[in-house]
């Protein structure tokens, strides 16, 4: 039997971007990677195509998700050739890309919705098969794992390479400036596309996680060595971006108990609270902020992520802490939420909005269905990541809600 859950805080207002925006909901798209793009260029094995441009595939996905009030957050968007770690990924660095996102920004504004551009960089999460550039990452340090592959063969082979074979190289100063500069100038382009805001991707063990993660970042410079130079690199970002697109366009999303992607980092609270206290005094108007929870990981099981944290001497810990340092910032959840456990966390005070990853892949429409209490539509997960044969397949082919009252979107 469906279940009325329209009083439930999920489906009340809720001010971001410095109260510029006012959301009609807090069900937010995560962001999620589908590699759906198109190829720029014709591909060959002398000259590979490294670079992918959002097409109506992307329009039509987005724009299904859309409803009028809410967020959606874009996949991650590579700034820069080199920050661009899987094929299909759409980046934001050449005109055809902006032109691209822009069809998607419009469809999602015809809707009624809001959208951010999540600005990512993959570091030494990737081989220079990608990208045809060295990989750089705060230190030279190979992958952990001998015998794991990088996920996609490289371009015109089905031959899958280890990461461990292409060790990254230490990024210079004048390297990291530049590093900087590219995620300046894309969000700059996300803004000037129509984009409503600007998400920098800081978690999952991708480049400035790097920076933060004492087991890959073995820099004894200005840019590592303690918690607080550790954080150098993400508060120079932020402060960059800040001056660039103004900090009530900004937001970060940021994992401090994460270990995808190899990062085992100690001095995890120093790390993370000197980050998040520097954030708050020095940005007080980020349009949100955005964690995922302490227990849930994209490869390990519940009960193995837990014995992580045992290890670290941390069993009962959750977000309170950074709720705490952040006040009065817009603070986002992710990890695992449903159509059971989301009932209460908002009005107990936990968080201010729920970010919805897996389930909003398969539920187009579960913004309704949650409201509604209709029964959700469980994802594939082997239709995740593409590319594949036919791009439409798990992407834009899950049924809207077809009990004895559609949902209207």
């Amino acid at each position: 039997m469906a279940t009325d859950n329209s009083q439930s805080k999920l489906f009340q207002p809720l001010a971001i971007a410095n109260g510029n925006i006012t959301l009609k909901h807090r069900v937010i798209l995560a962001p999620l990677t589908r590699n759906r793009g198109t190829p720029n260029s014709h591909s060959t094995p002398e000259n590979p195509n490294r670079i992918w441009v959002p097409n109506d595939l992307l329009v039509e996905h987005y724009s299904q998700r859309a409803t009028d009030g809410g967020l959606l957050i874009t996949e991650a968007i590579p700034p820069s050739l080199e920050g661009n770690g899987m094929p299909g990924v759409p980046g934001l660095f050449i005109p055809e890309q902006a032109e691209g996102w822009k069809r998607v920004v419009d469809a999602v504004h015809a809707k009624g919705a809001y959208i951010y551009a999540q600005l990512w960089h993959s570091g030494r999460s990737n081989i220079p098969h990608m990208t045809g550039t060295p990989i750089l990452a705060p230190s030279s340090v190979p992958w952990e794992d001998p015998n794991e592959y990088f996920k996609h063969p490289p371009h015109h082979t089905t031959t899958r390479v280890k990461f461990a074979d292409y060790p990254p190289s230490e990024m210079t100063i004048a390297q990291i400036k530049s590093t900087i500069q590219d995620y300046c100038k894309a969000a700059k382009l996300a803004i000037d596309t129509g984009f409503d805001g600007v998400e920098i991707h800081g978690a999952n063990g991708y480049l400035p996680e790097q920076f933060l993660s004492s087991n890959v970042n073995r820099r004894t410079d200005e840019y590592g060595g303690t918690p607080e130079k550790r954080c150098k690199f993400m508060l120079e970002l932020m402060y960059e971006l800040s001056k660039t697109i103004g900090e009530e366009n900004l937001a970060i999303r940021l994992s401090p108990f994460g270990l995808f992607n190899q990062i085992r980092s100690i001095q995890r609270l120093e790390t993370w609270s000197h980050l998040c206290r520097e954030l708050k005094a020095n940005h007080p108007k980020l349009s949100y902020v955005s964690f995922i929870e302490p227990r849930y990981e994209q490869l390990f099981s519940e009960t193995e992520k837990q014995s992580f944290l045992d290890s670290w001497g941390l069993p009962d810990v959750d977000l309170s802490l950074f709720r705490k340092i952040f006040g009065d910032t817009p603070f986002f959840s992710a990890g695992g939420f449903n159509d059971t456990n989301s009932w209460g966390v908002l009005e107990r005070g936990d968080y201010d909005a729920l970010v919805y990853g897996r389930y909003f892949i398969s539920n187009p429409d579960l913004v309704e269905k949650l409201r509604n209490g209709w029964p959700l539509t469980h994802y594939k997960r082997a239709l995740f990541y593409g590319p594949l044969e036919d791009n439409s397949v798990g992407y834009v082919d899950y049924p809207f809600y077809e009990g004895d009252v559609k949902a209207e979107l």
